[in-house]
């Protein structure tokens, strides 16, 4: 599996188009509502230092398949939050690495020493994967995230630095 930072126009194109998705974009929150992104909006977070956006590739392949970032990077204080969305569904099970990757670059080439997550109530298969990532369940956020019209809560977790282990 490998890495890749966002930066050609073709491969921001690419995940621009997997968050434009419904299947996918309902799970996320950039914050003010904002949860489908542009390619010109995702261009854009690439730049800032509070976004680090990777798009990772199966096993052993160099083509993307997904994408994970950290937001809300914080250097003062040592923090970020983390998700994911698996692209191309064919290669599902490809996430959980894909989280533990970005995670050691977190912990490790930025010096964090928290990250949360959070997922909604109905998301299993999120769950799974910051469960496998050793994540603690911290709480849970009422009625606070909309699914066509219906509220969802938010699962909330996090991780510290001396908690992950590379898989």
């Amino acid at each position: 599996m490998k890495l890749l930072p966002l930066s050609s126009p073709e491969l921001i194109e690419l995940v621009a188009g997997w968050l434009g998705k419904p299947d996918n974009y309902k799970w996320l929150d950039f914050g003010n509502g904002v949860q489908m992104v542009s390619p010109i909006t995702l261009r854009i977070m690439t730049q800032r230092d509070i976004h680090v956006f990777r798009a990772y590739t199966a096993d052993h392949g160099d083509v993307p398949v997904g994408v994970v970032g950290l937001t809300n990077v914080d250097r003062h204080f040592k923090t970020a939050s983390v998700w994911a969305v698996l692209g191309n569904k064919r290669y599902g099970g490809c996430t959980t690495e894909a989280v533990s990757r970005m995670l050691t670059v977190g912990f490790r080439e930025l010096g964090l020493h928290a990250v949360s997550a959070w997922t909604l109530e109905t998301n299993i298969g999120g769950q799974r994967v910051l469960e496998a990532l050793h994540f603690k369940y911290i709480g849970r956020q009422r009625q606070c995230h909309y699914i066509d019209g219906r509220p969802y809560d938010r699962l909330l977790f996090d991780l510290l630095a001396t908690e992950h282990h590379d898989i």
